[in-house]
């Protein structure tokens, strides 16, 4: 049997569905810049280029990306909020 790897559940919620880039990934880094660390931010967006655009940003930060699902056209990011110095 497979093991699961248990994902953290997020404490917030940010619906970017309907809009088309800059704007999920714009969104998305104020969300960040509020939130404490420890803190699961839950993306959802339908933008196709978020599936690029996220990572990337995640990539430039100390933010971790733990999860990306996409499901019948939904796209599903859970970042988990690390500390900044």
């Amino acid at each position: 049997m497979a093991e699961e790897s248990v994902q953290p559940q997020p404490s917030h919620r940010l619906d970017v569905q309907g809009f088309l880039c800059p704007v999920p990934v714009a969104k998305t880094r104020e969300a960040l810049e509020e939130l404490k660390a420890g803190a699961v931010l839950e993306v959802l967006a339908d933008d196709p280029e978020t599936l690029q655009d996220m990572p990337m940003l995640i990539g430039r930060g100390p933010h971790r990306l733990v999860n990306v699902r996409e499901d019948g056209g939904e796209i599903r990011f859970l970042i988990q909020v690390v500390a900044t110095s």
